[in-house]
This record gives structure tokens, C-alpha cells and sequence, in this order.
């Protein structure tokens, strides 16, 4: 299942956002705001589990807590911004973090770091990555924790193009996806068209590769 987030104020946001002239550091807070929305509808699903509260006046029934753990699992290193957003949110989550970078000749993604969990210690885990280019990040990641028992998994991106969601959700049907926007294609260097350049880069202040 594909999800694009049409809330005004998160359109709002991604014009600034795309913006050339917006400053790593209001780059970095718009990451954060946009992503904490995606992260409560990527959750929405969660389960929950009746407990008793006592307040100031009394004891309350049905109450409800989580049921299920969560993992958030960054693409390094555009990710970053994105995890660090999801555990303001909850900060009882987990954080498992994958290395993986594009070639920029074959534009095939390698992993050159990974810190993965024993398998049944997260019940969702939650990939995040800015961008869904072509997808080969975001395959290689999903089938690395398929690889290590995790059983139920979702993709959250700020900015895809349809080569990208077609190709992830080929790949792995059983991943919804969510996403800030769905751009027009890929240029012949593979980035987003629109899109907003290199998130990384732009993120952390980095000269583009």
C-alpha cells in the first residue's frame, strides 16, 4: 500500500523544504517536522493493550499502551534526520542503523555498515530514508532485516519517484510506504526530478560527491 500524506501543513513545509536556498539548519528542522507526521500515520496500526491509570482525582480503566515494540532502522546517513525525529516521538523505540551507498557509476547500492538486533526483539520495524530513487537502498535495507527474522516491516520517505515505489513494491509487496510526495521521474543521473538535491548534503552541510 502506497500512502502520500495530503495534509496542508506538510505540503507547506515541503516547499520550504525543496527550497535551494533553505540553510542546513532549517533543512534539518523541516526533516524533523515532516517526519514526525509520517511516523504517527506509519504507526496508526499499533497495537494496544488495556491498562489502569491513577490520576490526581482517581483510577481510570481502559487506558491504553503499546503492545508492540518498534524499530527504526536509518539509511545512513540521510536517515539520521529522520530517526532523531521518530524517537522524539518515541523514544522508547529502537534504532538499528544500515549503511548503504549508491554507486554513482552503476547506481547499485553496497552496504558498508550494519548494526541489526537478534531477531524477535521489535514487532515493526520502520525503514527511513529522505529519498526513494530508484530503490535499490531501500530493497537492499528491507531484505537485510528480512534476512535477520524481522517479520513486519514499512518504508517512511520525505520525496519518491514512481521508478522508485514501482521497483520497491515489486520487490517487497508485503512493505507499505509512506511517503511527503510522489515527483515525476528520475534524471539520467538518477536523482528525483523535482525532488530537492542531495538530502544528505543538504542536511549536514556537505559539498555534493
Amino acid at each position: 500500500m502506497l500512502t502520500v500524506a495530503t495534509h496542508p501543513l506538510v505540503q507547506h513545509k515541503l516547499v520550504r523544504l525543496r527550497d535551494r536556498g533553505t540553510p542546513p539548519a532549517a533543512f534539518r528542522e523541516l526533516v524533523h517536522e515532516i517526519s514526525q507526521f509520517l511516523f504517527y500515520e506509519a504507526t496508526r496500526d499499533v497495537r494496544l493493550e488495556a491498562v489502569e491509570v491513577e490520576t490526581p482525582l482517581g483510577v481510570m480503566a481502559a487506558c491504553h499502551r503499546l503492545a508492540e515494540s518498534i524499530g527504526i532502522v536509518p539509511v545512513l546517513r540521510a536517515g539520521l534526520g529522520m530517526a532523531d525525529a521518530m524517537l522524539d516521538a518515541h523514544p522508547e523505540a529502537s534504532v538499528w542503523h544500515i549503511g548503504v551507498e549508491r554507486d554513482h557509476t552503476s547506481f547499485e547500492p553496497g552496504t558498508y555498515y550494519k548494526k541489526l538486533p537478534s531477531a524477535g526483539r521489535v514487532d515493526l520495524g520502520l525503514v527511513v530514508d529522505p529519498m526513494l530513487a530508484t530503490g535499490g537502498s531501500a530493497i537492499a535495507t528491507l531484505t537485510l532485516l528480512k534476512g535477520a527474522g524481522l517479520k513486519r516491516m514499512k518504508f517512511i520517505g520525505l520525496i519518491a519517484a514512481p521508478e522508485g515505489v514501482e521497483a520497491l513494491s515489486a520487490a517487497h509487496p508485503d512493505v507499505d510506504i509512506f511517503l511527503a510526495a510522489l515527483d515525476s521521474r528520475l534524471n539520467e543521473k538518477k536523482y528525483i526530478v523535482p525532488g530537492l538535491g542531495d538530502a544528505g548534503d543538504r542536511q549536514f552541510g556537505t559539498e555534493p560527491a
